[in-house]
């Protein structure tokens, strides 16, 4: 049974001292995940700076065939010989360590993936440092419920506290932190849970603003503000966004598939890291994380500014296809941090997903205002079809590819806004957000971070019922039996075995102890008195017919469909070849229910 959690922590304190010691490791997460998010960002960018600050402007440069392909493999040497552990798909290994794990986290991930991802990024690899970061702070939390005994729903707390701090601390969003963790965690959180996640992203955005300054991640200045003329624009561009964070979504599992067939390690380096390189050398803007892009098209004043995207690459000298350049980015990124992540490197999709989304809208808007000029040469006068603000549309675009990636608009929301102070764009922002998500769940119903446990029935969700029986595991629910019977024991051996047992059903086996049949009592009870049929009746005489059967590899979900399919009040359980395991009863998984649902309701 699951230890009922009752506000007392397992150390005896009362209520009020457990949410005192849960307040004061909130803030000591918030403390850590700052600091730890700052180490990062200085590891990366001094990394980037000694390697590529003598690099040309008017050309290629062919060192950006060898850093990145070094960098993944360093980072493959690290992790394979010193983590010696998967680090990759941070958020899904939170989620999953939510669902199947009890919120328990190495205690290497508190600074493997800040070294890893450190290495990774500031050699090249096109990913995110915010997901690693998140995993650390994530790790953070959980280690210090670890180390002080907390039960599982505080531990699941301080984990969502970790996330929180991480993302506040990194981005300087204390809001996007909260939301986040709400959002793509699916922690369903009472009210009273909410007060340390704020702690912790309060505290996180404080320290990193006291170190770092006060200054937005991205500079925005706006100058052309909402008008209603331009919400059609603005709908049309959430549903664009929508579709390239579908492209992004379903080729990145694709890709990430093929990668894995390879097997060995050194075939998908060898793979990988030459795929990494050219797209790198080809278009240098997919280089890291690519923030250094976002800022110019965000401020960029014309043409002349943004032309500086161009830098460093084969299409310096010819301005007049940026445009075409930037729909390669699109095309390509997906491809170039794929082939990071699969060829040995770590990084998230966060920076990803900020970095496509600022070119996306960009794209849109350039493409918006092509399509009003040939316009006004026809003398067609539509307000609806009037040039439109590249840099405001290259901010809404982040919302939605953040909203269309992660499956969370109100995240997309609240970080872009906090990000860049654009609060004056707030309802454009919502629009965007609000379309892109609603484009993209037409098509697929899952983000990129839950894709993969979903399928596996071990993604916990804001539905509660759904909830509880993800974090219900099969080893909690299945009796299991010692007594096996056979088809040619007698009735004397049933009895034997009956008296000596409180149970009432007996799995029937062959030799290799697969399940062939079961044995009620009711349907013994009329003759086991019968010493004279001892020895003329047998189990095959008796034995039933099983209503269905469950397997070790089942979810609770299966489980409960199955007994209301069946109306059965008792199953048998078998592994993957038909050896039988043990049984589950309708009415012990009813009351360990009940028991988890009344834990995740108290305050």
């Amino acid at each position: 049974m699951v230890a009922k959690l009752t506000g007392f922590s397992p150390q005896g304190k009362t209520r009020g001292e457990s949410k005192r010691l849960m307040l004061m490791l909130a803030f000591v997460i918030g403390v850590l995940t700052a600091v730890a998010g700052l180490l990062l960002k200085w590891l990366i960018h001094w990394v980037e700076h000694i390697l590529t600050s003598h690099f040309s402007i008017t050309g290629a440069n062919w060192p950006y065939l060898v850093y990145p392909v070094v960098g993944i493999f360093l980072t493959g040497l690290f992790v394979r010989y010193v983590v010696r552990d998967d680090i990759g798909h941070g958020i899904t290994r939170i989620l999953y360590a939510i669902a199947r794990k009890k919120s328990v986290l190495k205690a290497h991930n508190t600074w493997s993936s800040v070294v890893a991802s450190g290495i990774t990024i500031g050699f090249g690899g096109s990913v995110g440092a915010e997901a690693p970061i998140v995993l650390t702070g994530s790790a953070i939390g959980s280690n210090l419920g670890q180390l002080f005994r907390l039960d599982s729903k505080q531990m699941m707390l301080l984990v969502g506290c970790g996330a929180a701090g991480a993302v506040s601390g990194i981005f300087k969003a204390p809001i996007a932190g909260l939301v986040f963790t709400l959002e793509v965690l699916m922690i369903d959180f009472t009210l009273g849970s909410l007060l340390p996640l704020l702690v912790s992203c309060v505290t996180a955005a404080a320290v990193t603003f006291a170190i770092s300054g006060t200054d937005n991640l991205f500079e925005f200045h706006l100058v052309y503000e909402f008008t209603i003329e331009r919400v059609p624009a603005y709908i049309l561009l959430g549903i664009f966004c929508g579709l390239v964070s579908l492209y992004f979504t379903r080729v990145m599992n694709w890709l990430e598939d093929q990668f894995r067939r390879l097997g060995k390690p050194w075939k998908r380096f060898l793979i990988a890291s030459p795929i990494l390189s050219v797209l790198i050398f080809l278009f240098p803007s997919l280089y890291g994380e690519g923030y250094g892009m976002i800022r110019l098209l965000l401020n960029g004043q014309g043409p002349q500014d943004w032309n500086q995207v161009l830098e460093g690459s084969f299409f310096y000298a010819a301005p007049h296809l940026l445009l075409l350049y930037l729909a390669g980015i699109i095309v390509f990124k997906v491809f170039a941090t794929t082939a990071t992540n699969s060829g040995g490197g770590c990084g998230g999709t966060f920076a990803p997903s900020l970095f496509l989304g600022c070119v996306s809208g960009f794209l849109f808007a350039s493409l918006w205002n092509l399509m009003s000029i040939h316009n006004s040469r026809f003398i067609i006068h539509n307000a609806l079809l009037a040039p439109v603000p590249e840099n405001n549309f290259s901010l809404l675009g982040m919302a939605g590819l953040m909203s269309g990636v992660m499956h969370a608009p109100l995240t997309g929301i609240f970080l872009i806004a906090e990000l860049t102070g654009g609060y004056g764009l707030f309802l454009p922002l919502m629009i965007v957000a609000t379309c892109s998500y609603l484009t993209i769940i037409i098509f697929e119903p899952h983000s990129i971070y839950t894709m993969r446990l979903a399928r596996k029935g071990e993604l916990v969700t804001h539905n509660r019922d759904k909830a509880i029986l993800t974090l219900m595991s099969m080893d909690s629910v299945i009796q299991r039996y010692e007594e096996h019977l056979h088809p040619q024991d007698d009735l004397g051996e049933i009895v034997r075995q009956i008296s000596s047992s409180e149970r009432d059903i007996f799995p029937v086996v062959d030799e290799g102890a697969h399940l062939l049949a079961v044995l009620v009592l009711d349907r013994v009870r009329h003759v086991m008195f019968r010493t004279e049929l001892y020895h003329r009746l047998h189990v095959n005489d008796l034995m039933s017919q099983c209503a269905a059967r469950l397997t070790t590899n089942d979810s609770m979900d299966i489980v409960m469909s199955t007994f209301d399919r069946t109306k059965a009040w008792t199953l048998p359980v078998v592994d993957t070849e038909g050896r039988f395991v043990g049984f589950i009863r309708r009415s012990h998984v009813t009351a360990l229910y009940r028991n988890m649902m009344q834990d995740l309701s108290e305050e």
